[in-house]
């Protein structure tokens, strides 16, 4: 069973107010979107397609899918069971407790749902930091069988396994940079010999890194070791001074906040002030689905509420702009994108790139009237308002419903998994 819906030749998204997120071409309050073979051919007024299959987008915003930059997909089996853990709580109750004790099954369950998520709440790409232990071969490729299968575009990071494992899984299944899902390594801050063992590796595969950093000077460590590259996603950044995330910038890479959680598990205050001051602009994401929601609308709200905050409390040295919901909501797509490297095929509503993108219902008694359309959607919207959401211009989910016809059945599977491991 695969996620992947019908993919027309030709199809016009119609008569929505289209935000590109392309400077080039702005904000359009009345346009069309024309997806030819996948791809974004046409972005404007009253586009003649004779033939093309149509979407009515009338009384919708339409825009790029939302790029998650960091999930442990896994996770979502286990929603909602660590949401009043603290971090060191977490690190023993899921991630070493559950982590080592899921079956391939399990964990082919946990990403595909988690994927499914996503595509549900408008989210077209994630990086899946799959930190599950890969006790075999069998475990690994049920992770990424899940995410080939759901439909959704995924960087699969690999990590908590052998090496020879994930030689295997380069050169065997992750080795085209065209796929939908490609291949980034999970790597750890150890000790220097496994530091340098890591990014040798990655180096090796041809691959990037996503590494975790909170506090301390872990940029400079690995300015010392030589091994700071470009395309990096440096995870959280929390307690960082500005000298550290600076290295991040000049060096090519990117950081990824997750709001939320930071907030709620004690990473420490999300870093937007500080990144602005480094010159940083961060893309988003949901982290870990035991204490988070599978979206990125909330990661948004928690974005804006707690990086204005700090600009008018003057914390962490905190620029003298207040970031803007525009600010947000490109952290949420086009900077997403340019995080992992895929911002010369998705992130923006511009002719040539891949048609990820997603409509958002803007009728509802919730949303109405629509003042003004990026802060509509970084305010007042949510999961419910996503109507239909395409992937390399497959349709995944129309009219309010995921094209999944075994729904019923990963529900079913969901509670089992959940019964085991709670009876």
């Amino acid at each position: 069973m695969t996620g992947h819906g019908p993919r027309p030749d030709r199809l016009v998204v119609a008569g929505g107010h289209v935000l590109t997120m392309d400077p080039a071409t702005g904000d359009l309050p009345r346009a069309d979107v024309l997806v030819e073979n996948g791809r974004i051919a046409d972005v404007r007024q009253d586009i003649e397609a004779p033939g093309a299959e149509r979407i009515d987008a009338r009384h919708c915003l339409v825009l790029p899918g939302f790029v998650d930059t960091h999930r442990h997909m896994w996770q979502a089996v286990l929603r909602g069971y660590g949401a009043d853990q603290t971090l060191e709580e977490y690190f023993g109750a899921t991630l070493h407790a559950y982590g080592s004790s899921l079956g391939p099954g399990e964990l082919h369950l946990g990403n595909l749902l988690s994927a499914l998520g996503a595509l549900d709440a408008g989210v077209t790409t994630v990086q899946d930091i799959s930190n599950a232990t890969k006790s075999t071969e069998e475990h690994t490729d049920a992770l990424v069988d899940a995410l080939e299968e759901s439909g959704i575009r995924a960087v699969f990071a690999y990590g908590h396994g052998p090496e020879a494992d994930a030689r295997r899984i380069r050169s065997r299944r992750l080795h085209s940079a065209d796929a939908l899902v490609t291949m980034a390594l999970n790597a750890e801050l150890g000790g220097d010999a496994s530091v340098r063992r890591d990014w040798g590796l990655a180096r090796e595969l041809g691959i990037p890194l996503a590494l975790h950093v909170r506090g301390g000077q872990p940029l400079s460590r690995l300015r010392r070791l030589g091994l700071l590259r470009p395309g990096t996603v440096y995870i959280h950044g929390t307690g960082l001074d500005r000298g550290e995330l600076k290295l991040i910038a000049d060096s090519g890479g990117a950081l990824s906040i997750a709001p939320a959680i930071e907030m709620t598990m004690g990473h420490g205050l999300p870093p937007f002030a500080a990144a602005a001051s480094a010159g940083l602009r961060p893309s988003l994401s949901a982290d870990v689905e035991v204490a988070a929601g599978s979206d990125l609308f909330g990661q948004m709200r928690t974005a804006f509420q707690v990086s204005r905050f700090a600009v008018l409390h003057r914390h962490d040295d905190a620029p003298d702009r207040l970031p803007t919901s525009r600010d947000i909501l490109e952290f949420a797509t086009i900077e997403g994108a340019r995080a992992l490297g895929l911002d010369d095929r998705i992130g923006s509503l511009t002719p040539g790139k891949q048609a990820d993108l997603v409509v958002l219902r803007a009728d509802r008694p919730g949303v109405v009237p629509v003042h003004d359309a990026v802060k509509t959607v970084v305010c007042a919207m949510d999961r419910a308002d996503v109507d239909t959401v395409l992937v390399a211009g497959r349709i995944v989910k129309r009219a309010g419903h995921l094209l999944r016809p075994d729904l019923a059945a990963l529900v079913d599977r969901a509670a089992a998994v959940r019964d085991r491991l709670t009876g």
